[in-house]
């Protein structure tokens, strides 16, 4: 029998007190001797987590909301998993603070392109910080502020695979080159040109996460699939091809005994970045948008003739007075019908008249026609099958810019060529702002290969294996349920997805730290679950405050 706890030995007086006059049936419930038993004590198993070491991207470092800020780094899902390794026989866990809880960064003292403040709730949906309160500053400096080494969290924001093992990756004079990564240029110190995963075996962990190749995949899934971001060759030598990094990255890991776990990289095309923005997104009930209906449909109507005889029905254009409707998008992978289109409107006897409607002499008919042969020649309407990326909600319905003034300088006025720029409507949405099916395909392929050679990995290496791809599918399909919380991949009220609709919330990342301790209980015997040392995700908080500074 155990050894009671010393409070529930008093209780035990107490209880004996008042019943001893009782009848001997009355005994002490069985209930009751259970919780006098003293709690399973935590135990690491064959695992040490004397020295932690986790390396990967944005998803190890803590980036949320589009940004990387101190609380978000606390909590990231490995300093979570440390603070539990701590009890277990783990010592430090040393991360490269931000300066501050804007984000952002600067160089010195100029704003970083691309590297903002974080997103906040405005109400209705994510907006800047300044949205809120006001002008903000960022005050994380990589020229003049940055932290002293070395850390235990090596999540580098951006990182693809063969960036952990690439020198000069961490160089402040490469940054201006796109040869480095600004948050890295904060973990480097007096050795700039030093890869991730030198400065991590510089600590010679006992133990290690490994969280990478999601933006081997996602950079190509951000853009569109417009190929400014190409996905990471499965083939190649290490620092090149997915599969032979990985594999060195594991070799080096693990060659010196050191035990870890790694997870595999989610179906990206699920996360609420990509199934946030419908593809019937234009209301009728829109005063911006429904009194043009009769208008746009009459002016769609001579091109759906034109499809028509050209035998492609199919990408007729139409938008409905009485129900949501579709937006209009370039498909590269459709036939260019540019010249054929621009050749039937020309032959038109009608066509003349058409185009003197919109207040142009007949003797533009020509220009006309190759400006719609150009602009229509390979669009259709969205349907179902296709995704938008997140910031394509604030970009429908506007007015291009740059198409209005080229359409100036073919003679068109700046009235009517506004009309034809109105974005998703008049001016079909280009490549960036849509993953079309194919390149959805394109991104599962890509998938379902880099997480077969991480699977044989681990198992190679008789490593802890997370299959967070399972987990957000899950998340997708109508939610996950970790103790008395329930998470579902749903924008804003899910909460497991922050803001930017990429980065888990901070309750998030703490249901990611449970699997992982799962994970490792289930390989190295340690008991995480056993003992009740897994994280309550309802302590960890879904928002962060646009107070928080």
């Amino acid at each position: 029998m155990k050894i009671m706890k010393m409070k529930y030995i008093a209780l035990l007086a107490v209880f004996i007190g008042f019943t001893a006059c009782n009848d001997p049936e009355d005994v002490i419930p069985e209930r009751m001797m259970v919780e006098m038993e003293e709690p399973i004590r935590l135990t690491s198993g064959s695992a040490d987590f004397s020295t932690y070491v986790a390396l990967g991207n944005s998803l190890t470092a803590g980036f949320t909301d589009n940004a990387l800020f101190v609380a978000g780094q606390q909590n990231s899902f490995p300093n979570m998993l440390s603070t539990k390794f701590a009890i277990a026989g783990g010592g430090a866990f040393s991360i490269p603070f931000t300066n501050d809880n804007i984000g952002g960064l600067l160089a010195g003292g100029t704003q970083l392109p691309g590297f903002n403040p974080r997103l906040v709730f405005g109400g209705a949906g994510p907006v800047p910080l300044s949205d809120v309160i006001g002008p903000v500053a960022p005050t994380t400096d990589i020229a003049l502020n940055n932290p002293a080494g070395p850390f235990n969290n090596m999540g580098v924001p951006g990182a693809k695979s063969f960036h952990l093992l690439a020198p000069g990756y961490g160089n402040l004079g490469n940054v201006s080159l796109g040869l480095a990564n600004p948050y890295f240029v904060r973990m480097t110190g007096s050795t700039p040109d030093a890869s991730v995963l030198e400065l991590a075996m510089a600590q010679s962990p006992t133990f290690f996460t490994l969280w990478i190749g999601n933006n081997d995949v996602l950079g190509y899934a951000l853009s569109g699939g417009d190929g400014t971001n190409p996905i990471t060759p499965g083939d190649g030598p290490p620092g090149v091809g997915f599969d032979q990094t990985y594999g060195a990255l594991i070799a080096t890991l693990a060659g010196g005994g050191a035990k870890g776990a790694v997870a595999n990289i989610p179906y990206v095309t699920s996360i609420p970045h990509f199934t946030t923005v419908p593809h019937n997104p234009l209301d009728p009930t829109n005063p911006s948008f429904g009194p043009l209906i009769p208008t746009l449909n009459g002016i769609f109507g001579q091109l759906n003739q034109v499809y028509d005889f050209l035998g492609v029905p199919e990408r007729a254009i139409e938008f409905s007075s009485t129900a949501a409707s579709e937006v209009v998008i370039r498909d590269e992978t459709l036939t260019d019908l540019s010249a054929q289109i621009a050749g039937v409107l020309g032959a038109s006897p009608a066509f003349p008249a058409f185009v003197q409607s919109f207040g142009l002499p007949v003797e533009a008919a020509p220009l006309v026609a190759g400006l719609l042969g150009s602009t229509y020649g390979q669009t259709r309407e969205a349907t179902e099958d296709d995704l938008f990326v997140l910031p394509s909600s604030s970009v429908i319905g506007t007015v291009n810019t740059d198409a209005v003034a080229a359409l100036i300088a073919q003679g068109l006025s700046q009235e009517l060529a506004g009309q034809f720029s109105v974005e998703g409507i008049t001016f079909p949405l280009v490549d960036k702002w849509v993953l079309l099916p194919t390149e959805q395909a394109e991104i599962k392929t890509a998938i379902d290969s880099f997480n077969a050679t991480i699977a044989t990995a681990a198992s190679g290496a008789g490593l802890a294996f997370v299959d967070a791809n399972t987990l957000l599918q899950q998340l997708a399909a109508g939610g996950v349920t970790d103790g008395d919380f329930t998470l579902t991949a749903n924008l804003v009220t899910g909460g497991g997805f922050s803001l930017d609709g990429v980065h888990p919330t901070a309750r998030g990342y703490a249901l990611i730290a449970n699997q992982f301790m799962k994970a490792i209980d289930a390989t190295y015997g340690s008991n995480f679950e056993l003992s009740g040392s897994l994280l309550n995700i309802g302590d960890s908080p879904t928002n962060y405050s646009p107070a928080l500074q």
